[in-house]
């Protein structure tokens, strides 16, 4: 299990822009990386909007948004478009990024047990390591913990 100081795993992954994107890339920025488990949700399409909604108080903290999920990049769009989201979505259909991080696990829904997203955060420093990690995320009050922290 990761925890807060480790080096946050690598990634190589397709964004919805239709480029492979990489950790390494930001390096020199604080990185907001949220996992969450389905586009066009509710509970995904409110942290998506959260996270829209406060982009540029993000931004002024030398940060970006990522977010992460098993859909595919044309699902990734269809998204972005309907909620205007101005930053990345990594489609991890392979799972390889979500079980890196973990947050790929067994879920129980009225008794049923699945394999699914846990709603996670990690906020990866400059230089990339773990500052901090926000495991089974409420959506409401999230994004407020997320910029004070930053």
């Amino acid at each position: 299990m990761l925890k807060a100081g480790d080096k946050a795993p690598e990634f190589s992954l397709m964004a919805d822009s239709g480029e492979k994107i990489s950790l390494k890339e930001y390096r020199g920025k604080k990185v907001v990386l949220y996992f969450y488990p389905k586009d066009m949700t509710s509970g995904c399409t409110q942290e998506a909007c959260d996270f829209r909604d406060n982009i540029q108080k993000i931004e002024k903290k030398n940060a970006v948004v990522i977010g992460v999920s098993p859909d595919d990049t044309k699902s990734h769009n269809k998204f972005k478009d309907k909620y205007e989201l101005p930053f990345t979505l990594l489609s991890d259909e392979t799972k390889t990024m979500l079980n890196d991080y973990g947050v790929w696990q067994e879920k129980s829904m009225y008794g049923r047990k699945y394999m699914g997203v846990v709603r996670t955060t990690f906020i990866i420093d400059e230089k990339g390591k773990i500052e901090k990690i926000y495991e089974k995320v409420k959506v409401p009050g999230h994004i407020e913990e997320i910029l004070q922290n930053l």
